[in-house]
């Protein structure tokens, strides 16, 4: 059984000259429940379905598996509720550690966050300058609820 311990955070700049490489991610949800999501990601030239359960205090269990590119199109296209969550994704050391920077697009433009996996929920790390207000506990900010309520229907942001 794989756990998932990630912490995410708002940011206070964008640390533009780190963002290098960046990975264009697509993915929708074809099973999103509060208990449960099940979904399909294209990331680059690689696919995968992944299986996450509720999070409890920054973790969760979380199975993840590589299927075939062009079966995930078709699951996309076929059984997951518009509108999919776009977005690219950058990797970015720093102090030990790896930070995932999404920046969204689509109807989540002009969401930026941050996050790092650890593996204990209370695993000490330095945050980067630019690392902002943490926002692992506001479920608004999960990748499934962003496909209910997009970053560009937020009144206040």
């Amino acid at each position: 059984m794989a756990i998932e311990i990630e912490k995410k955070f708002l940011l206070k700049y964008l640390p533009s000259s780190l963002l290098t490489n960046g990975i264009l991610i697509r993915q929708g949800y074809m099973v999103n429940e509060k208990e449960r999501v099940v979904r399909i990601r294209l990331a680059g030239d690689k696919a995968f379905l992944t299986i996450k359960g509720i999070t409890c205090n920054a973790a969760r269990k979380e199975y993840e598996y590589p299927v075939p590119q062009q079966d995930a199109k078709e699951m996309l296209q076929l059984f997951c509720k518009e509108p999919l969550i776009e977005k690219t994704r950058y990797h970015v050391e720093f102090k030990g550690f790896e930070w995932v920077i999404d920046q969204f697009s689509g109807d989540n433009q002009g969401l930026v966050v941050a996050e790092i996996e650890l593996d204990s929920v209370d695993q000490v790390f330095e945050k980067p300058d630019w690392i902002g207000k943490e926002v692992t506990h506001d479920s608004g900010y999960f990748n499934s609820n962003l496909i209910k309520n997009p970053y560009s229907t937020w009144q206040i942001k």
